[in-house]
This record gives C-alpha cells, structure tokens and sequence, in this order.
C-alpha cells in the first residue's frame, strides 16, 4: 500500500511578517500511524526539499506524543528534508493521498495546479484523499469533470471560523475556509473548537484541525478497505 502526504512550501503568514508553513502535528500523526501499517509513504511539496514548517507547532503548547516521537525519529525527520517535488508525482503510484494542512496550504496548495489535478486524478480512479485543517482550502478549486466545485452536496469539515477567530487570524488569511466551503455548497459541519472532528462522505475525508489528523488518518486506511 502506498500514501503520500503532501505539504505546503509556502513561508510567509499573509503580510504579518511571520513564519508559517505545515503543522507538525498534522504530518507526524499520519506519518506515524501509516507507518505503523506497513505503508509505503512518500513525502512531497510543491517546491520539494525540507518544506516549511510552522515555527509555532513546535511549541510546547502544541506539542503531541506524535511530534515528540516524530522530531526524535532520524528516519522520520530526514525523509521530511527531502520531500520529492510535487510536480514528479502522479496519482498511479499511490492507494491514496493525504493533504496535512498549516497556514501554508492556503497560499500554495490551494492555487497549485499538481494538488488540483492529483485530487481530481484520485478521485475520479476510485483513490480515497484526506484533507486536515486548512488543507481542505485546495478543495474550493478542486472540479468534477462536468466543472462543478468538488464539495457541492458533500458532508466536509476543517478549520472553522470560530477557531480562526481564537488564532486571531481571520483579517490574515486568504479567506474563511468555513464560509468559502460553504458558498460553493458543501455541507459543512464541526466540534467545538479544536475538538478532534472527521467527516468521511465516500472517497473524501476532511478532518477539523491538527487533533483531528490521527483519526484522519485512520478513517484513510478505512476508506482504502472499503472502497
């Protein structure tokens, strides 16, 4: 079986003058648990190298068993230094693709023309994809092949307006995932704040925010048993 968990490279939080980049945690809990599963796992990101890693998931406040294990692993750490390009994978080499979110996807990801084309790729041959946090912004310029937005009618979840307002970030960023989602006619749906939340509608699977992305991962494999 082979996943691979795509990245953002994108650096910079909006105007603030910050870092920003991939949450860790949204990548060491599926990295570890597909591990843990015998898959075979490739790391990609649109610029390929050490992709950008939000300084702040590194915080104490913000630190899991999961990242913990994963920043302590040398295998783990130095397949992260050297993602592969996302412009040399193709959807035939993988069972599934996994999208771990940050403030970066919302720059990059979602206007990157390989993750478009690598969801409408996996989708349409039968390929479960997953989508944490922020990642599932890509799915606002993602199509069906009669040019519809991907998500009208389907149940989808992810960073939601109410936890932007806590980051204190919703004048920073592109726009409110919750609402685009929303007006392009996704039935969109979430926990309390930061709660652990994962919606699976068919091939699709949307987790809340970074405490969703082990069960994102699990409802993953589920889905590659199933479909």
């Amino acid at each position: 079986m082979k996943i691979a968990i795509v990245l953002t490279s994108h650096d910079q939080l909006g105007d603030t003058g910050k870092k920003t980049g991939f949450w860790l945690e949204e990548l060491a809990a599926p990295y570890l648990l597909f591990r843990e599963a015998g898959v075979d796992i490739t790391l990609a990101s649109p610029k390929g190298g050490f992709p950008s890693l939000d300084p702040r998931s590194c915080e104490a406040a913000y630190q899991t068993d999961d990242t913990r294990r994963f920043e302590n692993d040398a295998s783990a750490m130095a397949s992260l230094k050297a993602t592969r390009r996302l412009s040399s994978i193709a959807a035939a080499e993988f069972d599934a693709v996994f999208f771990s979110g940050g403030y970066g996807a919302l720059w990059d990801l979602t206007n990157d023309p390989d993750a478009l084309s690598l969801i409408e790729t996996m989708l349409a041959t039968s390929k479960p994809v997953a989508l944490v946090s922020h990642a599932p912004g890509i799915l606002t310029n993602v199509r069906t092949p009669d040019d519809r937005p991907i998500t009208m009618g389907l149940e989808v979840t992810g960073f939601t307006n109410s936890e932007e307002s806590v980051m204190q970030f919703r004048e920073v960023v592109p726009f409110l995932l919750e609402d685009l989602l929303k007006s392009q006619g996704a039935k969109f749906s979430a926990a309390e704040d930061f709660n652990s939340y994962v919606i699976r509608d068919g091939l699709l699977v949307t987790g809340q925010n970074p405490s969703s992305s082990r069960t994102a991962a699990i409802t993953l494999l589920i889905a590659l048993r199933t479909e």
